[in-house]
C-alpha cells in the first residue's frame, strides 16, 4: 500500500545530515503526536497503490508541516479539513490555507490526494538562529543537503509515484534549483511552475482566485 511507503519513508529516512554551523534540522517526527496523525493522514488518501503526480514545495516550515508532518496542512486544517483530531495547538499556516483553498476548488481532499501528492524538494526544513530557512537561501547549507535532496526525491519516486510532470510551488529559486536537479538527474519529464501559496497570500491576495485557476489548469494537463 502506497500510505506504508510514504510513512516508512519519512519515519526512516537518515537524519543524520551533516549541516553548516549555526543550522538544525526541523523534524517532527521526534514528536510522537506528528507520527501518530502523519500516519492517519496517509492511511486516509493514499491506501492504495495509484500513482501520484508530485507537488514540491520548497522544504518545511516550523509552523505548518514542521508540526504536523503533512506537507502544507496545518493542526487547524487537519482536524477541521481532514477530520484527524490532534493535540496541536489549533493554528492555521498562511501557506496551508491557499493550499487548502486549491484543494477545495479540485473537489475536496479526498479527489486531490487521488491524484497529487503534495511534499517539498527538501523533505526536511531548517533553522537558524530559531528562523526558517530554506534550503537554497544558503549556498553552504544547499551544497550540504542536495545528496540528500537527490535521494530523497529518487526514493519517493521509487516507492511508486509518476514521473510524467512534477509541480513545483514556486517559480523563482525554487523552480530554478529544481529544473537543474532535474536536468541533472532526470528525474521528471516536465516541471511545471506555479506561483508560491506564501506569495500569493502574503503579495497578492487580492488575485487569490486567478491564482487558484491557474493551479487548476495545470493540474489538468
Amino acid at each position: 500500500m502506497l500510505a506504508n511507503r510514504i510513512i516508512d519513508f519519512y519515519f526512516n529516512m537518515d537524519r543524520n545530515w551533516k549541516l553548516p554551523q549555526s543550522f538544525e534540522l526541523i523534524d517532527p517526527f521526534s514528536e510522537e503526536e506528528a507520527r501518530t496523525v502523519f500516519s492517519a493522514f496517509y492511511k486516509k488518501y493514499f491506501a492504495d497503490n495509484k500513482p501520484r503526480r508530485f507537488v514540491l514545495g520548497i522544504n518545511p516550515g516550523r509552523h505548518g508541516a514542521g508540526i504536523t508532518g503533512v506537507p502544507f496542512t496545518d493542526p487547524k486544517i487537519l482536524s477541521e479539513v481532514c477530520n484527524i483530531a490532534n493535540d496541536f495547538p489549533q493554528k492555521h499556516e498562511l501557506s496551508a490555507i491557499f493550499v487548502y483553498e486549491v484543494i477545495e476548488a479540485y473537489g475536496g481532499a479526498d479527489q486531490f490526494y487521488a491524484d497529487l501528492y503534495i511534499n517539498s524538494v527538501c523533505p526536511l526544513g531548517f533553522l537558524t538562529r530559531g528562523i526558517n530557512c530554506n534550503y537554497y537561501d544558503n549556498k553552504t547549507l544547499y551544497q550540504a543537503v542536495q545528496p540528500y535532496i537527490v535521494a530523497g526525491i529518487q526514493d519517493q519516486i521509487d516507492i511508486g509515484m509518476k514521473t510524467d510532470i512534477a509541480y513545483c510551488l514556486g517559480n523563482g529559486k525554487n523552480y530554478k534549483f529544481l529544473q537543474k536537479l532535474n536536468t541533472e538527474h532526470n528525474f521528471f519529464d516536465q516541471v511545471v511552475p506555479l506561483p508560491h501559496p506564501r506569495w500569493v497570500m502574503q503579495y497578492r491576495r487580492k488575485r487569490k482566485e486567478e491564482f487558484i485557476e491557474q493551479y487548476l489548469q495545470a493540474f489538468a494537463l
